[in-house]
């Protein structure tokens, strides 16, 4: 007697699903492979790092002063040598480094802050209200701004708060534009229609949808304002007007070495090398995020 055996049937064979990746991932991947854009950023985070740590490492204070040892070379002691009035160089250097690097950064935010909500009310509303509104940008464009940054310190005093403010105030222009031509572009697409044809009110359309599509330009720009924020303020810093001593910033210190630059040119090479490097570390990051970040420069 012969017992029949079943036979179950097979499963077919079920091809892996392939994960989906998001842009961010892939403006990471596509950032990590340009060479520049990662020295920029590791540089950068270096600068950033020394300048918050490392005056609590030095025994010495950015007032600290030795006039019996004046103006001195780099050594043993003071590793990047001393200025004038005897005061340890490397340690002033990074105490101007939090200036500097404050400014640009707090300057920019009131720029961005700006020049975001402006531009993107403008491209939204189109019309009159973005004629009326992008004149007034072109008019603002014709201002000498250092000259304008200079009045408000002369009137309203020499604070570090003000100048924050003033920088900003006059670097929103650009961003306003690069934001209105942004969303004139998203604000046709579907996503959009979408979105007011199921009530959505207008301050949600553009906060809510327009703008987290539009990051990609908006990052880029910031970084390329930041060191053009620091060079305006280490020209006012060179002028006199900007960080008031004690305390200084990079300008301040390329302003003061660059009096002294033939007896002691360490006082203008090390300030200025350091502000270099920061403002090219700034730069090669940008360009970097904006290759990343535009998906047609994909070279996957």
């Amino acid at each position: 007697m012969t017992s029949a055996t079943s036979t179950l049937p097979q499963s077919p064979h079920v091809e892996p699903i392939e994960q989906g990746s998001s842009l961010w991932h892939d403006a990471w991947l596509r950032l990590r492979k340009n060479r520049i854009a990662v020295f920029g950023m590791w540089a950068l985070g270096l600068v950033t790092l020394a300048c918050l740590v490392g005056p609590f490492l030095s025994p010495f204070g950015y007032e600290s002063q030795d006039l019996d040892l004046g103006a001195s070379a780099p050594g043993a002691r003071h590793w990047l040598g001393t200025d004038t009035l005897g005061r340890d160089l490397l340690v002033r250097m990074l105490y101007g480094g939090r200036v500097s690097l404050g400014v640009g950064l707090c300057a920019t935010f009131v720029a961005l802050s700006i020049g975001v909500v402006y531009g993107a009310i403008a491209g939204f509303f189109g019309g009159k209200r973005d004629a009326f509104m992008m004149r007034a940008v072109d008019i603002m464009y014709s201002l000498p701004f250092p000259i304008f940054v200079i009045l408000l310190m002369v009137f309203f005093g020499r604070n570090i708060v003000l100048l924050f403010v003033a920088i900003g105030a006059v670097e929103w222009l650009t961003m306003a534009r690069i934001v209105r031509s942004q969303v004139m572009a998203v604000k046709r697409m579907e996503f959009i229609e979408a979105a007011r044809s199921l009530g959505f009110g207008r301050r949600r359309i553009i906060f809510r949808h327009i703008l987290p599509n539009i990051l990609g330009p908006i990052i880029v720009y910031t970084t390329l304002t930041i060191p053009a924020v620091m060079l305006l303020e280490a020209f006012l810093s060179f002028l006199g007007l900007g960080v008031q001593p004690p305390m200084s910033s990079w300008g301040g210190l390329i302003k003061d070495g660059a009096e002294k630059m033939e007896e002691f040119p360490w006082l203008l090479v090390f300030p200025g090398f350091i502000f270099s490097l920061t403002l090219f570390s700034l730069n090669f990051l940008g360009d970097g995020l904006r290759d990343a970040l535009d998906v047609r420069s994909s070279k996957d």
